[in-house]
C-alpha cells in the first residue's frame, strides 16, 4: 500500500519530479555560438556586397573613360583648371610683391641712415647694395615659378577663351592642349635664372641699385674733398683695406652687366613649351612648389 501511495519512481539517480518533461538527451548549441555564426554570415554578406560594389564602380569608370568627352564636360573642366591656375599665379605674384617691398623699404632706410651718418655712409650703402642683390636673386627665382603658372594661363586664354569669345573655334596654336597637359605632368621652367634676373632688374631693381650707387659715389666724393684723403682710405673698413669694398662694388655691377648682356632673349610662349618638353623631359618644378 505504501508503494502504491508514492506512485511510480524513475530510474535510480533521477531527481526529477514525475511531472518534469525536460528532455534527457544532450543540450543544443548555446546562444553565444548561434550569435557568432550569425555575425560571420553577416560579414560574409557584407564582403560579397562590397565586392559587387567595387566591380560595379570599376565598370562605370571604364565606361566613363571609354565614352567620348562631351562639350559641356570639357568646358566645365577647363573653367575649373583656369581658376586653379589663376589662384596659383596670384599666390606667386603676391610673393613677388613681398620681395619688391622688402627691397624698396631697405633702400629707403639705408639711404636715410647713410646721409644722416656720413662716417658710416660708404659701408652702409655697400651693405645695402648686396642686400638688394640677395632680394634680386630671391625674386628672380620666384619669378621663374610665377612664369610657370602664368604661361599656362596665357595659353588657355589665347587658345581657348579667346576663340570662344570670338565664336571662332580655331585656336592659334593647334597643339596647345597637348602642351598644357605635358606641362601639368612634367612641369618645366620656361625662363633661366639669368633671364629672370634681367627681367626683374629692368622692372624693379635697376633704379634701386643705381640710386645706391650714386649715393655711394657721392658720399665718397664729398668725404674725399672734406678730409683730403684718398678715396681708398675712406672706403677702408677697420683693418680691411679700401680696395676690398671698391672691388666688391665693381664686381657687383660686372655681375649684373653679365646677366643683362649675356642672357638669351625671352622665347615666345609656344617655343618655350616645345623646347622645354623636348630638351628637358624630366620635371623641374617640385611638387611642394606647384
Amino acid at each position: 500500500m505504501a508503494d502504491q501511495a508514492r506512485g511510480p519512481q524513475g530510474p535510480p539517480g533521477d531527481s526529477r519530479s514525475p511531472g518534469d518533461s525536460r528532455p534527457t538527451g544532450n543540450p543544443g548549441p548555446s546562444q553565444d555560438s548561434r550569435s557568432s555564426q550569425a555575425g560571420q554570415d553577416a560579414q560574409g554578406a557584407q564582403a560579397a556586397q562590397d565586392a559587387q560594389d567595387a566591380q560595379a564602380a570599376s565598370e562605370q569608370l571604364h565606361e566613363f573613360e571609354s565614352r567620348p568627352l562631351q562639350r559641356a564636360e570639357y568646358i566645365t573642366a577647363m573653367a575649373h583648371l583656369y581658376r586653379g591656375e589663376l589662384q596659383r599665379s596670384l599666390s606667386w605674384r603676391l610673393r613677388l610683391d613681398t620681395t619688391t617691398n622688402w627691397a624698396i623699404f631697405t633702400t629707403a632706410g639705408i639711404l636715410t641712415f647713410a646721409f644722416n651718418n656720413p662716417q658710416y655712409a660708404a659701408q652702409t650703402l655697400l651693405a645695402g647694395m648686396y642686400a638688394n642683390l640677395m632680394f634680386l636673386l630671391l625674386e628672380a627665382q620666384r619669378f621663374r615659378f610665377y612664369d610657370v603658372f602664368h604661361s599656362r594661363l596665357r595659353l588657355m586664354e589665347e587658345n581657348f577663351y579667346g576663340p570662344l569669345l570670338r565664336r571662332d573655334l580655331k585656336s592659334p596654336m593647334h597643339d596647345w592642349g597637348q602642351c598644357v597637359a605635358t606641362d601639368l605632368l612634367t612641369p618645366h621652367f620656361h625662363l633661366s635664372l639669368r633671364q629672370a634676373v634681367r627681367a626683374r632688374l629692368g622692372r624693379v631693381y635697376m633704379p634701386l641699385l643705381v640710386a645706391q650707387m650714386v649715393g655711394w659715389a657721392l658720399v665718397v666724393l664729398l668725404q674725399t674733398r672734406v678730409a683730403g684723403d684718398h678715396f681708398l682710405d675712406i672706403l677702408a673698413i677697420g683693418k680691411v683695406p679700401g680696395v676690398v669694398p671698391a672691388l666688391l662694388v665693381l664686381g657687383l655691377f660686372v655681375f649684373l652687366a653679365i646677366c643683362v648682356f649675356t642672357a638669351p632673349p625671352l622665347p615666345r610662349l609656344e617655343e618655350a613649351y616645345r623646347q622645354g618638353a623636348l630638351e628637358r623631359p624630366e620635371r623641374e618644378v617640385p611638387d611642394l612648389d606647384t
